[in-house]
């Protein structure tokens, strides 16, 4: 038997599908009937995932699963939290990649146990009781746990009202989701081709990385780092070469290449992802101001949040932070002082829709916007949370 079982609703499709083909697929479930996430794209074979509420008797949750899948080797979770109801269950992701498996533990060890038989309409109490049930708390195992558990709660909402969960959370503020793509590339040439392509294609946001040659980074790969490669090291011992300076000096080169190549109309957006120190950062946010940025994300490590007033007195660069953040902690000081122009949350790390929702009125409060975090690696019924929280806030950014 696989490590990986099939997701029960998405068994059958096919693991070359494109993101925009599951986001179109999951808009029937988590509540999320009535979603039009595409131009073009039609609600109405959605409506049989409405239902109203049929209940005789008490309605309590009698289950609570985690399913694991791995589609193009993405490992990915969902919870699925089943009702007293016949037929009646909700949908949440849970997805935290790289320890997905402790994850399923606490869905099925301690969570389970914790909700079989309790009212799954007091979503609130169900959250807020579940957060401090395990006294330490705040880390990515129990937040991605919890939030599976939220947003099929949500789901179950939203189903047993007969709307989509966007209403439920005070209807739709837009009518579409304006998102940005990634392309990646390790000379300007390759990074042209993606980016050009993705134009054609009508997108206006294109998240861009560029390559150090013979360096290892984050959006681009290295030539000779496949794996299939035996240098004489095993897999878990392999040296990887990263110099900063290197890169510091590259990324301003990359934007001034591409306004030049594409004009003033793209929108332009980068990722650091933390991964240089942070006086090169502030150096990096500064030299990249003149070519107008969208933004540039996560300049600093969350352990190097007192950076940020640094950077701030320095550049008008818009910055986007958060993606790696657990707890209110990190994010409040950022927000308060407005140091940050996007939140970058991944909603599963910080416990769910409930707590995303509010995080983002928090953040409407000190004209911060909202970018979730919605990677290759979300679940599409993790991305179809992100639509609905979308077209409900009023200080959406992008997706």
């Amino acid at each position: 038997m696989p490590e990986f079982q099939p997701l029960e609703s998405h068994a059958s499709r096919p693991s070359s599908m494109r993101r925009r083909d599951l986001l179109r697929f999951a808009g029937a479930g988590l509540g999320l009937a009535g979603v039009q996430l595409f131009p073009g794209a039609s609600a109405s074979g959605q409506e049989s995932a409405i239902r109203s509420p049929r209940a005789d008797g008490p309605l309590t949750i009698t289950d609570v699963k985690a399913i694991v899948t791995a589609p193009s080797k993405i490992r990915l979770c969902v919870v699925k939290v089943e009702t007293s109801e016949p037929g009646l269950y909700g949908v949440g992701c849970a997805t935290f990649t790289q320890r997905i498996r402790l994850v399923e533990s606490a869905v099925r060890d301690y969570l389970k146990p914790f909700l079989v038989g309790k009212d799954p309409r007091n979503i609130e109490d169900i959250w807020q009781s579940s957060f401090v049930s395990s006294y330490w708390r705040n880390g990515p195992v129990l937040n991605n746990a919890l939030s599976g558990v939220d947003a099929a709660l949500w789901d179950i909402a939203g189903k047993r009202a007969g709307m989509p969960l966007y209403e439920l959370f005070g209807g739709k503020v837009r009518e579409g989701v304006d998102t940005y793509v990634h392309a990646s590339g390790d000379s300007f040439e390759e990074l042209d081709e993606r980016v050009s392509g993705f134009l054609e294609r009508g997108f206006r946001n294109v998240r861009v990385q560029l390559g150090v040659p013979g360096r290892s980074t984050y959006g681009s790969r290295r030539r000779d780092d496949d794996d299939d490669i035996d240098d004489g090291f095993p897999v878990n011992n392999r040296t990887e070469v990263w110099e900063p300076s290197e890169y510091v000096r590259l990324i301003p080169r990359m934007f001034a290449h591409l306004r030049e190549t594409f004009g003033d109309s793209p929108q332009f957006l980068h990722d650091i992802h933390e991964r240089i120190p942070p006086i090169l950062a502030v150096r990096l946010c500064k030299d990249v101001e003149q070519y107008r940025p969208f933004f540039i994300e996560d300049p600093f490590s969350p352990e190097d949040i007192g950076y940020f007033e640094m950077l701030r007195e320095q550049t008008s660069t818009p910055i986007a932070m958060g993606e790696l953040f657990n707890n209110s902690n990190e994010w409040m000081p950022l927000i308060s002082n407005r140091l940050i122009d996007y939140i970058r949350c991944h909603i599963s790390q910080i416990g769910g829709i409930s707590m995303a929702r509010k995080l983002a009125a928090l953040c409407e409060f000190f004209r911060v916007r909202t970018a979730w975090h919605g990677p290759g690696d979300t679940s599409p019924v993790g991305h179809a949370a992100h639509v609905h929280l979308d077209l409900a806030t009023t200080n959406f950014g992008i997706q």
